[in-house]
């Protein structure tokens, strides 16, 4: 099953970074391609409403405050995958520096290659968790 993963180092406390990243559906607070996040089924669903005006459905899998990690799984998206399962993590690396490590792994469609779609969610993971060091300048 193909995967894909980024890792950021952030120059703030762990606990800072996943008060900003913790909750299931804040995504909107950090990450621009996300412009509306609604939550459904006492907030282990969340509606995404891209910045395009896109869709995705995500079901929270995992959550561990204590560890400051979560794992999803995508219900519905424009993404050319299924059985999608990625996990957001938040250590302490110091007092004053975390790092970020957001992965995945997916079953490609028949309309995109394993390399393909691993470059796709490598991109949307860095991507995203450069915008997320953004909100904390050093």
């Amino acid at each position: 099953m193909p995967t894909a993963f980024a890792v950021i180092e952030i120059p703030v406390s762990a606990d800072t970074v996943w008060q900003l990243v913790g909750g299931f559906n804040s995504l909107p607070d950090w990450l621009p391609l996300i412009a509306k996040s609604e939550p459904g089924e006492g907030g282990r669903l969340r509606h995404l409403t891209t910045a395009d005006g896109g869709t995705i459905v995500e079901r929270l899998q995992t959550f561990d405050n204590v560890a400051r990690t979560y794992s999803y799984t995508i219900e519905a998206s424009p993404f050319p995958v299924s059985a999608y399962l990625a996990t957001l993590q938040v250590e302490a690396l110091t007092d004053t520096s975390a790092k970020v490590t957001w992965s995945g792994v997916f079953t490609p469609t028949a309309d995109i290659t394993e390399e393909a779609a691993q470059e796709l969610f490598t991109g949307v993971y860095q991507g995203g968790l450069e915008a997320l060091r953004a909100n904390f300048p050093a």
